[in-house]
């Protein structure tokens, strides 16, 4: 098929790549005509394991391009992703702008029946505002708008993408649920699952499942401050909860709170969805208080193992939101970094993806090479995102290099027993200290 995709975020550039990969003749478009011009090239504007691989083989096939100009992209395409930004607003409304000026330039650029696809997280309800703009901008032309709501992980993007668990498409008319059908045959075909409904109940399950998430992520951050008190261990307790089918243990990972493009956005306009609508969902505001607490909780933590923090240097490994991306939007480690740095703190910070991205998010923030470099002269180490690589530390060298032995590991990852044996005090979250 002909597939048109505007906008080359994340979202935007994944599904590009992939539905280039599963056979389609994909064309990509973005008004940063600097970005189109290092992807033509095949350099990726962002980190993501085999993205970059998959999309130099989408333009060698010839059935994966990028321009700069909506008016040669959207001509004949039978399908349009709309993959552009939704931010929030100040009031927690989803701004959804580039929304309707996507759907403008399909009107005015589209030369027969097409099949639009909000890609972009939107509210329910946003389809139909898209229906009457097209409408509007056009009228001899049929449009069919569809509810085709991503569910990829930074990180994980390119397995998410080609093997789903469950594609879900929501659609008013059947020559949009044909499209569809036709445009997924090659995962269908693998036995991915297809799920079909109405345009609005697609639309609101895709708020519905990131708000979940937070959910279980900000339960297991207040069972942390509740397992602290009790002198419990939560990644026991959490264990033991996630063995449970009925639960699951994905997601219930106690640390430092969520962070991410996706999250910290979804969450406050589902909210303001819901309130709009006549419903004011109070738990939605109590998962966004107590992932602030859970970074509140770790910045209290350090000021209490090196007292005051005027003078002192804190070594951070880990900068972007979670492991395997660049990504440091709404990421808990800067967040942390921020905080630490207006307590008068210096802030050595290392990432193996995520520096370049950090150091121009925090200024203040101290970028250093590797992570001996950050622990250097530290008077504390925090770890706050889990790369693999963290695991394989040498213990010996980093305790030479640091003013005080002192780990604080915001996510649980580190080996307690090794570390105590190589002479560190140890402060996980939501379980004992450990500290000879």
């Amino acid at each position: 098929m002909k597939v048109a995709v505007i906008g080359t975020g994340h979202v935007g550039l994944v599904t590009g790549v992939t539905l280039s990969h599963l056979g389609h003749d994909v064309a990509c478009v973005d008004v940063d005509a600097e970005k189109i011009e290092q992807l033509r090239l095949g350099r990726m504007p962002f980190f993501e394991e085999g993205l970059s691989e998959m999309l130099a083989a989408g333009i060698d096939s010839g059935r994966l391009r990028f321009e700069a100009d909506p008016s040669l992209v959207i001509p004949g395409a039978e399908v349009v992703f709309i993959c552009v930004g939704t931010p929030t607003n100040a009031d927690g409304e989803a701004n959804l702008l580039a929304v309707e000026h996507s759907a403008v330039d399909v009107a005015n650029h589209a030369t027969g029946p097409v099949v639009v696809v909000e890609k972009s997280t939107v509210p329910a309800g946003t389809a139909d505002r898209v229906k009457v703009t097209l409408r509007k901008t056009r009228s001899d032309i049929e449009f069919h708008v569809v509810s085709n709501p991503e569910f990829l992980s930074e990180g994980s993007a390119l397995r998410d993408s080609l093997e789903p668990d469950r594609i879900l498409v929501g659609a008013d008319s059947q020559a949009a649920f044909e499209a569809m059908r036709r445009l997924y045959e090659p995962l269908t075909a693998q036995g991915r699952r297809l799920i079909e409904t109405d345009v609005r109940t697609a639309e609101l399950a895709k708020h519905a499942c990131n708000a979940f998430l937070a959910l279980k992520i900000s339960y297991a951050n207040a069972l942390a401050r509740v397992c602290e008190l009790a002198g419990a261990d939560v990644t026991a307790v959490t264990d033991a909860m996630g063995s449970d089918p009925r639960i699951g243990s994905a997601f219930l990972g106690a640390g430092l709170g969520y962070g991410g493009y996706c999250f910290p956005k979804d969450v406050p306009a589902f909210q303001n969805l819901a309130e709009r609508l006549g419903y004011p969902f109070p738990l939605l505001s109590e998962i966004v208080r107590i992932n602030d607490e859970a970074l509140d909780a770790a910045v209290d933590k350090v000021r209490e193992i090196v007292w005051n923090l005027q003078g002192k240097r804190i070594a951070l490994l880990g900068l972007a939101y979670k492991p395997e991306t660049d990504d440091v939007r709404f990421s808990p480690a800067l967040a942390l970094a921020r905080k630490i740095l207006d307590l008068g703190a210096e802030v050595v910070g290392y990432d193996p993806e995520a520096a370049s991205n950090a150091e121009r998010e925090v200024p203040g923030l101290t970028i250093a090479g590797d992570p001996y470099e950050a622990a250097d002269g530290a008077h504390c180490l925090v770890l706050a995102t889990a790369w693999n690589e963290f695991r394989a530390l040498d213990l010996a060298r980093l305790k030479e290099k640091m003013a005080h032995a002192v780990v604080v590991d915001g996510r649980n990852f580190l080996d307690p027993a090794s570390l105590v044996e190589a002479g560190f005090e140890y402060y996980p979250a939501g379980r004992p200290p450990m500290v000879q």
